[in-house]
């Protein structure tokens, strides 16, 4: 007897469809990417220092030497997020976000009052408080969102850490186009705007940023690379629109359409999600309508075999319908029971599981491979930060046009975001192909941007273009291998604190490097200018140095840790270089196996009325 029931019965249709159709968009981990753009390109405020920093130093009038006191404080604040990172381990990710919100708009809204002068003039410690807050809240940006999709997505966390990192390196110029079109020439409202713009969007996006269990999905990698055009797309836009309003200048309506492209072009990844998510709920739904998944066994079971047929019957079942969707199932042990026990933070500190289990955090921060880890990175990232940060003096003193030293900014912005989307889509494809070991691509970044660093020493003709290019891109690379490198080897169960450690490595670095050489070096010489002159430094005068002394021997210093930290480096490259070729995904794709299994079983479960009146009706009794 034919089965007489039929798909329209099943099914639902007109409005029910398209309700059914938004819930999945809304509600899919595709969203949550894609939300996720947004919080980071709305986390740069501390790369735009150099925009507001001017109008805080006329207004409250700090000396030079106070102003860095506050860059120093933003870095700081913005870099230290283990707090974040412990927060995330107890509460879910939203409460993350709503902290990070708060903390942002109080920070830099306490700024604001003050350079408009509707408070009293704040005390310098407290204008650092003010910083270090509004910067720590891109830390909670940082954890609440990022660290969710590298564990949603655990196979492709290269491409994920690149991409949304290079959201970040952009964030900088997106939210500059958004500020001209809306204040329009006014630094004070800036300060503003980074208060309120990345609160707002932290607060729209709250209950869509959660964890959610890893599904394999075969073109995975694809979609991450329609989202890399699209940002490529607008990192190209921005860089016309940096050099052209450097030449030209714009009407607020003019940056009104700048702005608007800008704001399409973030929105245009929804339609990846929106197609994304299409297949995944007519696969849904064909599935309901659909009852061949189910197999109805009719077999009579033989009297010698009745005992180990009842028991497996049950996950037989299961396993059929798994295996006609072209899953598989792990079957489980009979004779054999598995205890597991978590091991607490405070236990087996010096004893620590294999590579690739998931480390408690003291294992993780006592462990021999994450002290390689951070002292390379101390010297890399370091060494490529203070680059950036003294890019404008180095301009200067080695008497480059000042329209050429915006140009640099520029540039290391780009490049950053280069970087960054290389790193991580590289490096993943060479993984997953050829077994690439992540940290020899971390090497291989910082001898690159040796070259860069040499090239500021040496005051090649024109040579500072080619270094910021250089060092902008190492700069940009250098932070998806750290955090993707710490993922792999200590596991993802606390990889909010541990992600957020190894961003410390950037001030200790930049403190060091910049403060403690750098800036010591470029007064010593031109103190040594002044006096050969025959002049004396006037008490508040500003110290200005002019030639290729002035960072020489700062850059040859930084050449040389830069290259410590390449060969400390390949020692991790050594200690990893087994654990590299193998599978470093396998469980992960096992743990996706057993959870599209059990929803698999809970489908089922939901049809076991409607086909059990269809096995009635297509098996002879």
């Amino acid at each position: 007897m034919p089965v007489t029931q039929g798909a329209s019965s099943i099914g639902v249709h007109g409005w029910g469809d398209t309700k059914s159709l938004s819930i999945q968009v809304i509600t899919g981990r595709w969203f949550v990417v894609f939300a996720s753009f947004f919080i980071m390109a709305a986390a740069g405020a501390t790369y735009m220092f150099g925009l507001y920093s001017p109008v805080i130093k006329s207004t409250l009038g700090y000396d030079q030497s106070t102003l860095n006191l506050l860059s120093f404080f933003k870095d700081f604040g913005s870099n230290v997020g283990v707090l974040s990172g412990l927060i995330n381990e107890l509460t879910p990710p939203w409460v993350v976000l709503a902290i990070g919100a708060v903390l942002n708009f109080l920070g830099y809204f306490m700024i604001w009052l003050s350079v408009t002068e509707k408070v009293a003039k704040p005390q310098v410690w407290l204008m650092c408080l003010y910083i270090c807050i509004g910067a720590n809240s891109q830390s909670f940006a940082n954890t609440g969102s990022l660290v969710t999709c590298v564990k949603n997505f655990p196979e492709s966390r290269g491409v994920v850490l690149g991409i949304l990192k290079g959201y970040v390196g952009l964030s900088g110029a997106i939210i500059t186009q958004l500020y001209n079109a809306i204040y329009y020439d006014d630094p004070k409202g800036l300060i503003l705007f980074i208060g309120w713009l990345p609160a707002a969007i932290s607060f729209v996006f709250l209950r869509t940023i959660r964890y959610m269990k890893p599904v394999r999905q075969p073109n995975e990698v694809k979609v991450f690379y329609k989202f890399l055009y699209i940002s490529l797309g607008l990192a190209g836009f921005l860089l016309v629109m940096i050099i052209i309003q450097k030449q030209v200048s714009f009407s607020r309506s003019e940056f009104g359409v700048t702005a608007a492209v800008v704001v399409f072009l973030m929105f245009l990844p929804v339609a990846v999600v929106f197609v994304e998510e299409y297949k995944t709920w007519q696969s849904k739904k064909f599935a309901l309508i659909d009852p061949s998944p189910v197999k109805i066994v009719t077999d009579e079971v033989k009297p010698d075999e009745g005992t180990s047929q009842g028991f497996k019957s049950g996950s037989a079942m299961v396993a059929a319908a798994a295996e006609a969707n072209g899953n598989s199932v792990l079957e489980p042990k009979v004779n054999e029971t598995v205890l597991t026990k978590d091991t607490r933070w405070w236990e087996n500190v010096f004893s620590p599981p294999a590579r690739g289990e998931d480390y408690t955090i003291l294992q993780a921060l006592f462990s021999i491979d994450m002290l390689i880890l951070f002292i390379a990175c101390i010297c890399g990232i370091g060494g490529s930060l203070t680059a950036v940060d003294n890019l404008g003096q180095i301009g200067e003193s080695l008497k480059y046009p000042k329209t050429s030293i915006s140009t640099f900014v520029s540039l290391v912005s780009i490049w950053n975001y280069l970087g960054r989307v290389f790193s991580g889509f590289v490096s993943e494809h060479f993984l997953t192909k050829y077994r690439f070991p992540r940290p020899l691509m971390l090497t291989l970044t910082l001898l690159l941007s040796c070259v860069g660093h040499l090239l500021i020493a040496f005051d090649v003709k024109d040579g500072l273009y080619a270094a910021s290019v250089i060092i902008g891109f190492c700069f940009g690379a250098q932070w998806p291998l750290l955090f993707a490198i710490i993922s792999e080897l200590f596991g993802l169960k606390y990889y909010a604190t541990l992600y957020n450690f190894g961003s410390v490595a950037s001030p200790l670095g930049l403190y060091v490097l910049n403060v403690k050489i750098t800036g010591h070096l470029y007064d010593k010489e031109a103190k040594k200018q002044l006096a050969a002159l025959g002049l004396q430094r006037k008490q508040g005068q500003e110290l200005k140095c002019v030639g290729v002394n002035c960072f020489k021997l700062s850059f040859i210093i930084i050449t040389a840790a830069t290259f410590f930290g390449a060969v400390v480096s390949l020692i991790l490259v050594a200690r990893t270089k087994k654990f590299y070729k193998s599978d470093i995904y396998q469980r992960f794709r096992e743990e996706a196996k057993v959870a599209e299994a059990e929803m698999v079983e809970v489908e089922n479960r939901g049809k076991t009325g409607q086909d059990a009146k269809v096995g009635q009706q297509v098996v002879p009794t």
